[in-house]
């Protein structure tokens, strides 16, 4: 299940550094040392530097996922680790190293968190915090294959779950302001007290209300989907909204999550990767609810003998138009030597979609040789600009291998724009601010999110594909207190940084 990675400029050079979260198993469980998480400093040139042990972040324990964010608005960006039996938050020192500030900052969680993700969803100006849970865990008495019940996929025993295993809660923290947060998902409503098993999580503002909304992609189980009711307390919509379950109404192994405005609406859709032999999900966001359109944008059949997992939208070639990365791989080992039916094996390959600026997409990983069909176990997806060359890199965590760092060099890439905010107060990343660019026919928007894909964190500058357009007619920043900046006739190719007014 393990585990996401982050983009983040932890020493403020410009340059988006590289964290990858370690994990444990069964057999190591009782030796947390035997997992190491690992920091890699950007250099420039291609080339990174492993600084986990100055930093302090190697997390010795059973890492999941991940989620930064400048937590106290100092201007550092911190780290926020989930983790099976307790999350840790590093807090940025400004000279190369972190300290762990969980205990004081109430932050622990425990059980089994997976995803994160920061948002100001109560608009006091401070950052809060969500983390979904999987499922009931007792690291003391955990279960060995081959001893007790196993269950059988495929014709082959496997470990049993997430069905048939004791759900349980997750949690938002609100922020106190003096450092510390208060756990209040009961009173919010978004505790799941069903005990969903919950993923990948995506904070947006879906109904552009100006508050955020949040999504979580549940396993085996329907997904969440929370209205912000702006007072301090949301509501569950995902069926009456249209993204609970498949088009038939089946129940999905949710993972991942992304959510973009693929076909230049003005709206926010999303973009679920889910088990095999179920599909991929892309739900249209219609305005007064959602349509799950995922065989007529010919995303869904290529993906249903895929068990998906980190995800994003995300522009490759330039052309203005959001195209989607799906990154999979088996949870069953001995899937290789299964009568498989519909599904691939251990190691899958990559899902690569092309916006065909139509409503459709073509599947072309293929065309891309063995970066991106070379089969792997894959989990954590990261996407962002690594060398500030205007084209987006991909960064992966694997299982049962090394990670991968995937630099972009399509050679006819079009013109771009990097816009990296600056926002006021506690929120200097502007975390929820909604960034439109205009270029020609070009109408595009991004927004700037913490926490996403499958346990994940993207770069926080929103990128944009220009195509032939030479400039950007107008740049439009919509900030999480409603105020709004704009720039008109920006030119293309270079990192514009615009800072909230004071």
């Amino acid at each position: 299940m393990s585990g996401g990675v982050a983009l983040f400029d932890y020493d403020n050079d410009g340059l988006m550094d590289i964290y990858f979260v370690d994990s444990l198993t069964v057999e190591t469980a009782k030796d947390p040392t035997a997992a190491r998480s690992a920091l890699y400093h950007n250099l420039g040139g291609g080339r990174f530097e492993d600084v986990t042990d100055k930093a302090g972040v190697g997390h010795p324990g059973w890492g999941m996922g991940v989620c930064t964010a400048d937590v106290d608005g100092d201007g550092w960006e911190d780290l926020y680790v989930t983790a099976i039996g307790g999350n840790h938050l590093y807090h940025n020192n400004h000279d190369g190293t972190f300290s762990d500030i969980t205990a004081r900052a109430g932050l622990a969680g425990g059980g089994w968190s997976a995803g994160c993700g920061f948002a100001d969803y109560d608009r006091d100006g401070r950052l809060d915090l969500f983390v979904s849970r999987y499922v009931k865990v007792d690291l003391e008495h955990l279960p060995e294959f081959g001893k007790g019940k196993t269950c059988e996929f495929k014709g082959i025993p496997v470990q049993c779950g997430p069905r048939g295993l004791p759900g349980t809660s997750d949690l938002l923290f609100h922020n106190d302001g003096d450092g510390h947060f208060t756990e209040v998902s009961e009173k919010a409503g978004v505790s799941d007290p069903k005990g969903y098993f919950g993923l990948g999580v995506a904070w947006f503002d879906y109904n552009q209300d100006g508050w955020p909304d949040l999504y979580v992609a549940n396993d085996s189980t329907p997904s969440f989907l929370y209205l912000n009711q702006k007072d301090g307390t949301f509501k569950e919509v995902a069926f009456p909204m249209g993204v609970a379950v498949s088009e038939d109404g089946g129940e999905q192994g949710g993972m991942g999550v992304a959510v973009g405005d693929y076909d230049q609406s003005g709206r926010l859709s999303i973009f679920k990767t889910n088990f095999a032999e179920e599909y991929n999900s892309l739900y249209h966001n219609d305005g007064d609810h959602f349509t799950d359109v995922s065989f007529r944008s010919k995303t869904a059949a290529s993906s249903i003998p895929f068990v998906g997992w980190g995800t994003s939208f995300f522009d490759y070639d330039n052309d203005g138009r959001l195209d989607i990365i799906a990154v999979n791989g088996h949870v069953y080992p001995q899937m290789d030597q299964a009568s498989r039916g519909a599904s691939a094996g251990y190691r899958q390959r990559k899902l690569l979609y092309h916006n065909r600026g139509d409503g459709t997409f073509d599947e072309v990983a293929g065309q891309f040789g063995a970066a991106l069909v070379a089969p792997r176990v894959s989990r954590g997806l990261a996407v962002g600009d690594l060398d500030n060359d205007g084209k987006l890199d991909l960064v992966i965590n694997d299982l049962d291998g090394g990670p991968q760092v995937l630099h972009n060099e399509i050679a006819d890439a079009g013109n771009w724009l990097l816009v990296k905010l600056k926002g006021k107060g506690k929120n200097t990343d502007a975390i929820g601010a909604v960034v439109r660019v205009k270029a020609g026919k070009l109408d595009q928007m991004r927004i700037v999110q913490s926490g996403t894909s499958y346990l994940s964190q993207e770069d926080m500058r929103r990128h944009f594909g220009l195509g032939q357009e030479k400039q950007a007619d107008q740049v439009e920043v919509q900030w999480p207190d409603g105020a709004t900046t704009r720039m008109e006739n920006v030119k293309a190719n270079r990192i514009v940084e615009i800072a909230q007014p004071r």
